[in-house]
């Protein structure tokens, strides 16, 4: 009999709230029959999107929470402040066990903090990382942190690429996954304090397989599978990718509908581009988990559409079933006594 899945949603969360997170939620379940949805926020507001569903009933349940904590307001403060809030309510019931995974593209300085202030942190991991999938040209990679630690230690970076290599292993399905870490030269002698302090030490990590230093332009080609850095690195990183890709989609379009002989061809190729571009959507693949948590907390995108937000409740459901958590602690030799 299958493990039925408990993921809280925050229906009041992001751009698009509530109206693609909804729709989300119930495409999820459409596809899913283990998986049951809280969907938290100002009821009267979810029950009226919900209304113009088809969907089973006993899979999506909603929960009251008539605060919103907004993206410009201090997260610690919001927090302590908005007790009442889709965040703070829809973290709490995954710190009491009342659910196995939190979902949300609202407020990220509020998510990253209410994850360790409230579900908090696994004994031993000293600083959750962000990690979202980027797509490449041979699939996708875990880049590692991307928003959580600005003022990483080594011995957080080693953390990272630990933590990482189990999520690409066992989420996403890569045996032995390559990890790299950021650098501004192949060389070993090459970087900034902090990575020249970590690469002897992820050299030294035998429970992962290091393959070196990563320059950015070659990340887009895919050549490691887990990208470690400090989250400022990352959060750089990750913003000139997506700028990059909308700005790149944006010439293709214009250029093929620049003269008639452009739109002639861009009718003859448009099976083949869609798949293409389909590809370096980042939106199928999910939203960035908060790794390292005792609970599953997941961030995605502030713009995301009903997509993204499906990928996001259904990577939650691997999560549980591969049990990331305990090899989690077993990679850093964590015992259930110790947590």
């Amino acid at each position: 009999m299958e493990e039925t899945v408990k993921v809280v949603v925050d229906a009041m969360g992001g751009d698009n709230a509530p109206g693609e997170i909804i729709k989300g939620a119930v495409n999820a379940v459409l596809q899913r029959k283990d998986i049951q949805i809280l969907l938290v926020g100002q009821e009267a507001v979810i029950q009226k999107e919900l209304a113009g569903y088809t969907y089973p009933r006993e899979q999506i349940a909603v929960v009251d929470a008539p605060e919103v904590i907004e993206t410009a307001e201090p997260p610690v403060l919001a927090i302590r402040k908005k007790k009442q809030s889709s965040i703070v309510v829809g973290l709490n019931m995954v710190k009491q066990g009342e659910a196995d995974a939190f979902v949300s593209a609202g407020s990220s300085g509020a998510i990253l903090a209410g994850g360790q202030v409230i579900v908090g942190r696994i004994r031993g991991v000293e600083r959750p990382p962000l990690a979202p999938l980027i797509p490449t040209d041979k699939w996708v990679s875990l880049l590692i942190d991307c928003g959580a630690n600005v003022d990483a230690r080594a011995s957080h970076l080693v953390q990272f690429a630990k933590m990482g290599s189990i999520y690409m292993e066992h989420v996403v399905g890569i045996r032995k996954p390559r990890v790299a870490i950021v650098n501004i030269g192949a060389e070993e002698e090459k970087g900034n304090a902090l990575v020249k302090e970590t690469y002897p030490l992820l050299k030294e990590c035998k429970d992962i397989n290091f393959v070196g230093n990563i320059e950015a332009r070659d990340i887009p080609y895919g050549a490691a599978d887990v990208i470690v850095c400090e989250a400022f690195v990352g959060n750089v990183i990750l913003k000139l990718y997506e700028g990059v890709s909308s700005a790149f989609l944006g010439i293709i379009k214009r250029s093929m509908m620049s003269s008639l002989r452009s739109k002639i061809g861009a009718l003859l190729v448009k099976p083949s581009l869609k798949k293409t571009l389909k590809a370096f959507d980042a939106s199928q693949y999910g939203g960035a988990p908060l790794l390292g948590l005792k609970g599953l907390v997941v961030k995605t995108h502030g713009n995301s559409k009903s997509p993204e937000v499906t990928n996001s409740i259904l990577q939650c459901v691997t999560f549980k079933e591969q049990r990331i958590n305990e090899k989690i602690k077993n990679k850093l030799g964590i015992s259930s006594e110790e947590e």
